[in-house]
C-alpha cells in the first residue's frame, strides 16, 4: 500500500491510486480527485451521485455498481455517462473515495 498527498491530506492508495481507507476522504480531496480526471467543476448533481455512493456504500458494505447508481439512486444511466464521461463508474468511486465497483475492469 503506498500514500499520496491531495488536497493537503496524505492518503491510502493502491496501485491505481484508488483511496483503500473511505475514511480518509472529504469534499476537499473529492474536488482535487475530479480536476485530476477532467471534472471541474462538481455541480450539484455530481455531489448527488458521490453521496449517493458514499451512503450506499456503507449501507451495504461495497462500492454500488453503475446499475445500482442508476435503480437506487435514481440518477438515469445516460446522465451519469453525461456526468462522468468515458467509465462513469470507476470515475465516479474514485472521485468519491471508494474502490472501484466490484466487476468493474
Amino acid at each position: 500500500m503506498s500514500t499520496r498527498e491531495i488536497a493537503g491530506f496524505t492518503v491510502d492508495i493502491d496501485d491505481e491510486e484508488f483511496l483503500t481507507n473511505p475514511a480518509q476522504w472529504n469534499e476537499d480531496i473529492a474536488v482535487a480527485l475530479a480536476k485530476e480526471i477532467g471534472i471541474d467543476p462538481l455541480t450539484e448533481e455530481h455531489w448527488q451521485v458521490i453521496k449517493f455512493l458514499r451512503t450506499d456504500y456503507e449501507a451495504q458494505g461495497e462500492t454500488p455498481t453503475l446499475r445500482r447508481v442508476a435503480t437506487a439512486g435514481g440518477v438515469e444511466m445516460k446522465k451519469l455517462y453525461q456526468l462522468f464521461p468515458k467509465k462513469p463508474a470507476k470515475k465516479m468511486s474514485y472521485v468519491a473515495g471508494l474502490q472501484k465497483p466490484t466487476g468493474c475492469v
